[in-house]
């Protein structure tokens, strides 16, 4: 019998369709499987209570089954209570089922830290309750600068002309885009014009964009820095890009072993050993520039130096380097305010690509933050958090060497994580899972390596006081002493 897909009116809505699609029945199972899909309409609303059935021959012709199939299933409705025959009103709907509540998403540290991480690893980690959150990647937030940004939201918002209210230019605010630049000169050495850059949600749409981009002009791959940032590597992978790793060591990426066309780095302060690219490296790496490979460069962590000045961006010598930054770690990730430096080779297509991705991000904030970057009050932000995350480093590194002392710690001298890696055959993945378990929640090494390494811990410390950092430290160093 050939069943064809049809369409039920919802009779509440009369424009709006059920739609149906008996090929999806078992066999031999047609009346329970209609009945059931009648029971789910009814239960979410859109058979809402009150709404006639069609007539069983006009359901019957138009799902081409026995009209004796769409009677049964009816009847199963009246019989459980959802639906009443009214003689020549039809078969009308009088009762919704009670669903059963939505089960709780599985939390347990077992189901959240897990060897092989899935897409949606940071959201779980994010949502699963701790008593100490020691993974990295987010400052202090309690530092955010409130009364800083009223201020400028307020003079902003006196100053703003009706127009500036309308859609404006997807590469981001005129005035932002100055700010960026001027921001960028005095920061990280990079002339830039204002033309040049995209204001972006964060880094993660950057890369996305770029990924997007890249996929558009042929390329295939993109290498990565091993370890580097799980995170970073599943937006690529989402824009259909392969990461082949390159090793890293203590002068950063080993670039004699580049073979992809293009390469992510974190040169400033490399994620997650926290390393900085070398200048024999950067030579070399401009040499590979010059020979046709493609740079991105993410701009990690690079104003929260504290042994010395923050290294300039390589973008600094090399124009053709895509360049990314953003606010996430110097004020909030919830902001989701970043820049793109684009070269000219992939200018226009980095534009389309965000005209096409949500038209440029909201004006207010970019001006807000425009205003706080042109006005210094930014820099006095830098400098307030700077001191305060040092002192939170400080506090980490010297429980680590009362309650770890097996542990060798990297990547101090810059940032807002320390890693740790252990000599010893140490279950890195399974270390995090108990921590967790206890309250205490880190980021297992192995989840940023794609080839085998030493086991360790990637530790954020910035958003934690000294006393809880001392205490999730101690967590930790009762486990690693009670691990076989």
């Amino acid at each position: 019998m050939n069943r064809a897909k049809t369409a039920l009116p919802d009779w509440s809505k009369g424009s709006d369709f059920l739609q149906l699609d008996v090929r999806e029945a078992p066999p031999g199972g047609l009346a329970d499987w209609l009945a059931g899909q009648l029971r789910a309409a009814i239960a979410d609303g859109r058979l809402p209570i009150g709404a006639r059935l069609p007539a069983s021959r006009v359901l019957a012709a138009e799902l081409r089954v026995s009209r004796g199939v769409v009677t049964e299933a009816y009847q199963r409705l009246i019989d459980d209570g959802h639906a009443a025959g009214r003689g020549r009103a039809g078969t009308v709907v009088v009762a919704a089922p009670v669903l059963p509540p939505e089960p709780e998403p599985d939390r347990s540290p077992a189901k959240v830290i897990t060897a092989l991480p899935g897409v949606a690893v940071f959201d779980a980690v994010r949502a699963a309750p701790a008593r100490i959150d020691l993974t990295p990647g987010v400052p202090d937030l309690t530092a955010f600068p409130r009364a800083a940004w009223l201020r400028a939201e307020r003079a902003v918002l006196d100053e703003l002309e009706p127009a500036h209210f309308g859609y404006g230019d997807p590469r981001g605010a005129p005035a932002m885009r100055v700010a960026v630049s001027h921001w960028l000169a005095r920061n990280r050495g990079i002339r830039a014009d204002p033309g040049e850059i995209i204001v972006v949600a964060g880094v993660a749409q950057a890369l996305t964009l770029v990924g997007e981009v890249l996929r558009q002009h042929g390329l295939s791959e993109i290498a990565v820095e091993d370890p580097s940032s799980l995170g970073a590597r599943q937006h690529l992978h989402h824009c259909g890009l392969a990461t082949p790793p390159v090793p890293v060591d203590d002068d950063g990426l080993l670039v004699s072993e580049l073979r992809a066309p293009a390469v992510l780095l974190t040169p400033a302060h490399q994620f997650p050993m926290g390393v900085v690219l070398g200048g024999e490296r950067r030579r070399e790496l401009m040499r590979w520039v010059a020979g046709g490979g493609i740079v991105v460069e993410d701009d990690y962590d690079a104003e929260h130096r504290y042994d010395r000045a923050p290294v300039p961006a390589v973008r600094s010598m090399v124009p053709e380097v895509c360049y990314t930054g953003s606010v996430s770690k110097l004020l909030a990730p919830a902001l989701r305010v970043g820049w793109l430096l684009a070269p000219p080779r992939f200018r226009d297509d980095l534009v389309a690509a965000k005209r096409f991705a949500d038209l440029g991000n909201p004006v207010l904030a970019q001006l807000v933050l425009a205003r706080l970057m042109e006005t210094g009050e930014l820099e006095r932000q830098l400098r307030v958090v700077r001191a305060r995350h040092r002192r939170r480093r400080d506090a980490m590194i010297r429980a680590l060497a009362s309650e770890v002392p097996s542990a060798v710690v990297h990547g101090a001298a810059a940032g807002l994580h320390l890693t740790i890696t252990f000599d010893a055959e140490v279950d890195d993945v399974e270390l995090a899972a108990t921590a967790l378990a206890e309250g205490v929640k880190v980021q297992p090494l192995s989840w940023h390596r794609q080839r085998p390494g030493r086991p360790g811990l990637v530790l954020g410390y910035a958003a934690r006081t000294a006393t809880e950092i001392v205490e999730g430290v101690a967590v930790l160093g009762r486990l690693v002493g009670a691990s076989p």
